[in-house]
C-alpha cells in the first residue's frame, strides 16, 4: 500500500473556507477515480503561530500503478482547482510513502 500525502499550510484568514471546500469539492472527485483505497484529512495540532493552519491530506493507495495513474489523469486539474480558488493563500508539499505495516 502507498500512502500519497499533501500537506498544505493555508492562511488562517480562509483556512475554515478552504477546509469546508477541500471536504465537500476537491476530495470527493478524487474518490470517484476509484484509485484511492482510503483517505484521512488531519489538521496539525502542535505548529507554531506562523499566520497559518496545517492540513495533512493522505490518500492510501493499492500499488504505485494507481499513483501514476492518479498524477496522470486527475492531478493537474484538481491542484489546479486549489490554484484557481486559493493561489497564494497557501505552500504545500508532497510526500510518499510505502506502508509497511
Amino acid at each position: 500500500m502507498i500512502l500519497y500525502s499533501i500537506t498544505f499550510n493555508v492562511e488562517n484568514a480562509i483556512h475554515e473556507k478552504w477546509l469546508h471546500w477541500m471536504k465537500t469539492v476537491q476530495i470527493p472527485p478524487m474518490l470517484l477515480s476509484g484509485l484511492i483505497a482510503d483517505y484521512k484529512l488531519l489538521r496539525m495540532l502542535n505548529e507554531h503561530d506562523n499566520g497559518g493552519t496545517t492540513y495533512s491530506c493522505q490518500f492510501f493507495m493499492n500499488d504505485m500503478t494507481d499513483l501514476e495513474q492518479y498524477e496522470n489523469q486527475y492531478e493537474p486539474q484538481l491542484m489546479a482547482e486549489v490554484d484557481k480558488g486559493y493561489k497564494g493563500q497557501y505552500v504545500m508539499f508532497k510526500t510518499l510513502l510505502e506502508v509497511l505495516v
